[in-house]
This record gives structure tokens, sequence and C-alpha cells, in this order.
């Protein structure tokens, strides 16, 4: 038996530990951003809702324009080229925030630029982790890997929010957004000591190999399940979130310490659904986790239009809502990746991974775009719960499939083996 074969001999893999490390500081370094821009915008630059809603379509739209051929370029390459390439992209545009906001330049184009750029190439930096986890761990221990992975996640999304939220309030914009790019620096540092060779299938040429990652997807009924609830999750979620960033300094008059402390509490949440992914799944069924873990998760958000005022009480239940959301959200997410990766051959990883963002996360934009058109022609908290409760179109279409009919154990993969060639020159 390897020593990868079991749990301890995953943290004595040197490249293992290098890609937890550069994973979780380039989680925190994409949590930050993704609260601290759009906040920067709301607080400094006082755009409406149509204009934030337009911001944070920009910053998601590299999920619908480029993860197809993204999936391509990963399973093609060295994932660790890719990801140590998109960290230090990510540091660049966030610095080059940074020097236009000291000159007193920073405005909404260049915040639009830079959240595209950055949404970009974290597209690149997600798939070739995900890609990169399955040709360091055994398939046996994938959801002890990927318990791992998205336990440090969750640590990712409780410092992120809650940094970007101080940072807004308590920094001048320059030396906020400086300070985000230095993480990506960090995340570059640790993802470069990854040494472990990767040999790279021989694929098709052209557009043949995107269409066999969008064939592969299209004929398993479980991953086509999982592209139809992560499409409606996103969608729902995405304008839910610009009406969310509104909803907390506008209605309920937190300020930005407050709302990073109550986005945090996701943090904490996913960390505990991280750790009760590692035994769930195997002892009540994979599918009825999943089902039970999104209706409860995403169910709890239906709250937030009842909230009132800035008292504890609200705050309280702010974060009470945010931990529950965070720990079945992670819940889910452990549990999906596990089953996508088992049913997914290695050659097809890159691809599969990057079908199904396409598929969920692509339609985030337009779902950012629903939020900001909801906020600025209805009631804020009319907007909330109609995209609250669109969420919960995701543990419907489990129910209704084989996804969420999964036994305790892991389905297998059913694709031909495909020989290995040496790494591209890219690589």
């Amino acid at each position: 038996m390897s020593s990868r074969s079991v749990a301890p001999g995953v943290w004595r893999n040197s490249d293992f530990r290098s890609l937890w490390v550069g994973q979780t500081v380039s989680q925190l370094g994409e949590q930050t951003s993704l609260v601290l821009l759009p906040l920067i915008a709301v607080l400094t630059l006082h755009v409406d809702a149509a204009q934030l809603g337009v911001l944070r379509a920009v910053g998601q739209a590299p999920q619908l324009l480029l993860a197809l051929l993204v999936g391509v370029g990963v399973d093609r390459w060295r994932t660790r080229t890719v990801m140590v390439w998109s960290d230090v992209g990510r540091a660049l545009a966030l610095g080059a925030v940074a020097v236009v906001a000291l000159l007193g330049g920073l405005g909404l184009w260049t915040l639009l630029v830079v959240v595209f750029a950055v949404g970009a190439l974290s597209v690149f930096f997600d798939v070739a982790y995900q890609a990169s986890l399955v040709r360091l761990v055994e398939r046996d221990h994938l959801l002890q890997g990927n318990s791992a992975v998205e336990a440090s996640r969750s640590a990712a999304q409780l410092g992120g929010p809650a940094l970007a939220g101080m940072m807004s309030s308590l920094v001048a914009a320059p030396l906020a957004v400086a300070s985000s790019a230095l993480v990506f620096v960090a995340s570059f540092l640790a993802i470069a000591r990854i040494r472990r060779h990767e040999p790279v299938p021989r694929q098709p040429d052209g557009p043949r190999r995107i269409y066999q990652g969008l064939r592969f997807v299209a004929g398993n009924s479980v991953l086509r399940t999982v592209c139809l609830a992560s499409a409606a999750f996103q969608f729902s979620f995405a304008a839910l979130m610009t009406a969310y960033l509104l909803f907390l300094p506008r209605d309920l008059h937190l300020s930005g310490a407050v709302i990073g402390l109550a986005l945090a509490a996701t943090g904490p949440g996913a960390l505990v659904g991280a750790l009760l992914a590692r035994n769930l799944p195997r002892r009540f069924g994979y599918g009825s986790v999943l089902v039970a873990a999104a209706t409860i998760g995403n169910g709890v958000l239906l709250c937030l239009p009842a909230l009132h005022g800035n008292s504890v009480s609200t705050v309280c239940t702010l974060i009470a809502a945010n931990l529950v959301f965070g720990a079945c959200g992670q819940l889910v997410n452990v549990t999906i990746m596990a089953v996508r990766q088992a049913v997914t051959p290695d050659f097809l990883q890159g691809r599969v991974a990057a079908t199904i963002t396409f598929a969920g996360m692509g339609l985030t934009p337009l779902g950012a775009l629903a939020g900001g058109l909801l906020a600025g022609h209805l009631p804020i908290r009319t907007a909330l719960l109609v995209a609250a409760a669109g969420m919960m179109a995701s543990p419907v279409s489990m129910v209704l499939s084989p996804l969420g009919r999964l036994g305790r154990t892991l389905p297998a993969v059913k694709y031909p083996a495909v020989p290995s060639t040496p790494p591209a020159s890219c690589g």
C-alpha cells in the first residue's frame, strides 16, 4: 500500500501539502477580493443597484466565456504551471488597482476591468486545483482529500469576508487592495514548490477536446444532474448576493466590519460541513446527504427578508443563518466533488470540471444582473425572497434524479483508459 493510500499518508506527501497550502491561501485572496471590490464600489464609489449588478456580472462572466477552453488547457498542461501563473496574474491586476486608487483615479471602469481579469484567472486556478488533487490522491480516498482541501477553503471563507469588511472600513482603498494582492503572492510561493511529474494523456485535436468533455457529462445521468443543480443554485445565489450586498448596508444599516463578520460566519459553518462530509455520505448515503443538506442550507436563506434594523438580535440571526448555510453548502460541495471525480476518468478531469463550471458558474453573471434588476425594480426584501426561493430548485432537481438515490459507495468510472504522453511543453 502506498503512502498516499491512507489519510496520514496524504499529509506526508509534500506535493499535496504544497497544493493544500497554496489553494487555501489562493482561496483567501479570492474570497477577500470577491467582497472587497464590490464593497469599495458601494461604500466609496456609491454605485446603484444596477451598477453593482453589472460589476458582479463582469467579474463572473469568465465562468461562462472561458470555462470550457480552460478545461481543455488544464487537461493538456501541468496543473502547477496553470496555478502559479494564475496567482501571478491576479496579484498584478490587484496591484494595478492599488496604484490607480493611490493616484486618485479609481472609478467604476477600472473596477470592471480588474474584476474581469481576476475572475478569468480564478477560473484557471479553480479548474486546475481540482484536476491536480486527483493526480495526488488515490481515487478511493478522494473524499478524504476533498474534505481536507474544502476544510481549508472554509478557513478562507472565514478570513476572506471578514478581512474585506474590516479593510473596507478601517484602511484606505489602495492599502486594502494591495494587501489582497499580497495574498496571491503567498499562494504562488506555495504552489511553486510542487515537484510531482504529471503525465498528460494524448488528446484529440481541436474542438473535439471540448466536445469529448461535453459528451461525457451529457451521457452520464449523475453528472447531468450535477450540472442542473449547480445551474439552478448558482444563478439564484448570484442574484441573492447582489441584493444582499445592498440590503446589509442600506436597509439594515450595518457597517463594513459588521458585514464582514456576518459574511464570515459561513467560514466556521463550512469547516463543520467539510468535517461532516468525511463520514455522513458513507453512513446515510451520498444521495440522501446531498438532498438534505441542500434543502436545509438553501432554505435557511428564506428568513433573510424578515430581518429589520441593526440590533444585536438581527446580527446574531444573520450569523446563525450563515453558519447553517455554510455548513450545509460545504457538505454539498465536498460530496458532489467526490462523486464527480469518482465517475470521471483521469484524462477528462479538467474538462468535466470545466463543463460543470460552465453549466453552473457560467450562469452567475446572468444571475448577478437579474439580482440588480430585481433590487432596482422591487422592494429589496421581495428581491431577496424571490432569489432565495429560486435556490430551492437545486435540491428538487436532485430528488428527481439518480443523484438523489446514490447509496453509501461511490459509483465507478465507466470509460476506456487512454495512454499517456509526456507533459506539454508549456507545462
